[in-house]
Formats: structure tokens, C-alpha cells, sequence
């Protein structure tokens, strides 16, 4: 397993623009949670105990995501428990109307072209193209540029972001020498 520094490196590569940035902190959330409400509409039900616990899809989807990123890094974990459980709440609060399916796919589509044009600014191509990891990591990453803008977590922002500049030096040559596929 790649170390949180890898992977947040990795996906800062392609996100050191600080308009592409803003456009991720749009896009990755409604993203996510449209996803959310997408797998908040069915629940299922078990009996525990005598206890009848209902859940969701994406309960089940969060709960093995922030195991991941609890492995990953602690600290960023509880941030992300956080998000989550507001996601899960606010997705609940739509779920249940009976245009949740719309308005999930509007919100999906309008993430997704929100994050693209941030990629233009960018110019350079998202960083799940290259991994598929990006799609878990990049809410990770906002989580870690709300912690670096606090000033916590100050050495992994410095572990990560040299290491983020030398692969995109590599993008950048390999892009002149046009053997990156672009």
C-alpha cells in the first residue's frame, strides 16, 4: 500500500493551480455527495440484539473508505469522519424526496464539469487518469489543504509537496517529449 505521503503527492502533482484548487473544493463535494445520496436510496435493516439497525449503501461504502484513510493517516481520518458524517446526514435529508435520483445525477454531472474546467486552468489532466486512487484520495486531499491552511500537519505538507513538484517536472518533460499520451 502506497504511504499517505505517495498518494497525496501523487494527486498535488496535478493541483498546484490555486484557481483548479477552489474548483475542487466545489466539485469533489457535491461529487461525493451525490454519490452518497445515489447509495442513501435504498436502506436495509438487521436485527441485532433485539436492536433493529437500518443502514445504507453508502454506510457501508464510508465505513471501508475511512478505515483506508484512518490506515493512511490518523489525524486526516478524523477529518474525513467528520465529512463523512455530515455528507451521510445531508444526503439522508434528500434521499427520501422523490427527485433524490435527479438531483443526484444534476449534482454528479455539475461536480464533475466543475472540476474539469479547474483541470484547464491546470493544464494539466486529473490525477485519476494516471491512478484510479485519485478518486478515494482527492477528497483526502481537500481535507489536507484545510489542515496545511491551519498551519496542522506541517511536515507531511513539507514531505509531500517537494516530491509533488519533482513528478510534475516529469509530467512536464514527458509532455514536451510527448511520451505522456497527452
Amino acid at each position: 500500500m502506497k504511504t499517505v505521503e505517495i498518494q497525496l503527492a501523487n494527486y498535488k502533482s496535478v493541483h498546484f493551480n490555486k484557481t483548479n484548487i477552489k474548483t475542487h473544493f466545489i466539485g469533489i463535494p457535491l461529487i461525493v455527495w451525490a454519490i452518497t445520496v445515489l447509495l442513501s436510496l435504498h436502506t436495509f435493516s438487521t436485527d441485532i440484539a433485539g436492536n433493529v439497525i437500518t443502514f445504507t449503501p453508502a454506510m457501508m461504502l464510508f465505513a471501508i473508505t475511512l478505515l483506508y484513510y484512518f490506515k493512511l493517516h490518523i489525524k486526516l481520518g478524523l477529518g474525513m469522519l467528520f465529512f463523512v458524517v455530515v455528507n451521510i446526514y445531508l444526503a439522508g435529508l434528500v434521499s427520501p424526496m422523490e427527485n433524490a435520483l435527479l438531483i443526484a445525477i444534476v449534482t454528479f454531472v455539475l461536480g464533475w464539469i466543475i472540476q474539469f474546467i479547474g483541470h484547464i486552468y491546470e493544464k494539466a489532466k486529473p490525477a485519476f487518469l494516471d491512478d484510479i486512487m485519485g478518486l478515494i484520495i482527492g477528497p483526502l486531499f481537500l481535507m489536507a489543504e484545510v489542515y496545511f491552511a491551519f498551519g496542522w500537519e506541517k511536515k507531511l505538507h513539507d514531505d509531500i509537496t517537494p516530491m509533488a513538484r519533482e513528478k510534475r517536472r516529469n509530467i512536464e518533460r514527458a509532455k514536451k517529449n510527448n511520451t505522456s499520451g497527452y
